[in-house]
């Protein structure tokens, strides 16, 4: 049993609507004109990363492949666009008709982006394609976003682990989402249960400062936790006077207490405190989880402070600053009529501003140096090298519009590790530069 066969909100039946009226009108005109069927290559990149960035990393490619199965357009949908009169009979009778016929290649989700990288290539008829950027780039822009400022923390983490509990700081859809692009971007566990149920993330969560405050003292509230949740379980420390807390929370859970919680304050100072303190009580595996406000600046101000884990919210869920990853879509190649043989023809938009795009199907290869490690992004039209034959990035996702690429989030999950570690050393430093690799063309 799925999410959706018990109705709740984080899947949605048909994702037709998720998409901006121009689409529709554009398949319109295409289709009177008869330019609709002619085979086009449309590709997703973005001109920049965010400022001070160094990678960009890829998130949402799972997400994509379902949104692309379940563009639908249904008679409820097609209702609402005839009452609107969005479009005419003749398209309504052809979007009733519509499932995605063509080929879908991309990098695989985790992987690593620059500049220019063509990280979804999507290809079919120019109505069938067209009709899917907005949904795509919702998708990818939000969650490689988020998977983003994931990496950074966790690498600013140096190996501790990162909780996701953003839910509360963001739409209720958005949430779910979030916490599956932060696992791919290397957090370890999520708050929200809907993440947990939809895609297998582990989830935790023991309590917040109103259930210290709705009993008549911090020890009343402490013995019901631990007598409820074992001694395994995280003690929220700092209602009231820290100190005390950690006192009270060792006396009634033992040695054997799990964690405690550190909310509040000056957290390296703080944790300092509670770690000797900890320790003078005897309760030496007990662990710090410290929250409050962090971004990766915060968490690598906490490295050399005694801290086991981060709890993050705001600034993961909103891209630590950079909410969107500026992504377009963007028709880089089209036939010369419907003819199924006629020739593609590269196209691009020429303009000034920084918006100009590069024309044609393009392929793409890291490579590596002598030693292995990444030195150059390298994207081309015509044939691809023979020393960068074994270095492709793009992967087939869809097949003559079946699904080809589905696989585990633990598959991204690992394959951003793999990714990140190939680059080089200079990638996981949150000073502000360039992109760690230049972007080259053939």
């Amino acid at each position: 049993m799925n999410a959706a066969d018990l109705g709740l909100p984080v899947d949605v039946p048909s994702t037709a609507l998720f998409t901006d009226q121009y689409e529709l009108t554009m398949l319109q005109a295409a289709l009177r004109a008869g330019t609709a069927d002619r085979r086009s290559v449309f590709e997703v990149f973005t001109r920049r990363l965010p400022e001070g960035r160094r990678y960009g990393v890829l998130a949402g490619v799972g997400r994509v492949l379902d949104a692309v199965e379940n563009f639908r357009f249904d008679p409820a949908v097609l209702g609402f666009l005839r009452e609107r009169g969005i479009v005419d009979e003749p398209t309504l009778e052809w979007l009733a008709r519509y499932r995605f016929s063509g080929d879908i290649w991309g990098y695989p989700e985790g992987e690593v982006y620059f500049p220019g990288s063509p990280v979804l290539r999507v290809e079919g008829s120019f109505a069938e394609c067209v009709l899917l950027e907005t949904v795509i780039l919702s998708i990818l822009n939000h969650d490689s976003a988020i998977a983003a400022a994931a990496s950074r923390m966790s690498a600013a983490a140096g190996g501790r682990r990162l909780i996701e509990m953003g839910a509360r700081r963001t739409h209720e859809l958005a949430a779910v989402a979030a916490s599956r692009a932060a696992y791919v971007g290397g957090f370890d566990s999520t708050s929200d249960l809907a993440a947990g149920f939809r895609y297998g993330i582990p989830t935790v969560g023991t309590s917040a400062h109103a259930f210290t405050l709705l009993h008549d003292s911090e020890r009343d509230a402490f013995r019901a936790q631990v007598e409820t949740l074992g001694r395994g379980t995280t003690l929220l420390v700092d209602t009231y006077d820290v100190a005390e807390a950690v006192r009270t929370a060792v006396e009634i859970a033992g040695p054997e207490l799990g964690a405690v919680r550190i909310d509040s304050g000056d957290l390296l100072l703080v944790a300092h405190r509670v770690r000797a303190q900890l320790d003078e009580l005897g309760a030496r595996d007990t662990r710090i989880v410290v929250t409050s406000d962090l971004d990766e600046y915060a968490i690598a101000s906490l490295a050399a402070a005694p801290v086991d884990a981060y709890g993050v919210g705001t600034q993961l869920v909103t891209g630590s600053g950079h909410p969107t990853c500026s992504m377009v879509y963007k028709l880089v190649a089209r036939a010369t009529s419907a003819d199924l043989k006629a020739p593609l023809v590269p196209v691009a938009k020429k303009s000034v501003g920084g918006k100009a795009s590069v024309g044609g199907r393009k392929w793409a290869a890291r490579r590596p140096d002598a030693y292995g490690v990444a030195e150059a992004e390298v994207l081309g039209t015509g044939p691809v090298p023979p020393e960068l034959a074994d270095h492709q990035l793009l992967v087939e996702l869809v097949k003559g519009g079946d699904v080809v690429g589905r696989e585990p989030l633990e598959a991204a999950r690992s394959r951003h590790i793999a990714a990140l570690g190939a680059l080089p050393m200079s990638a996981i430093q949150l000073s502000r530069g360039e992109p760690v690799l230049p972007t080259e063309y053939l």
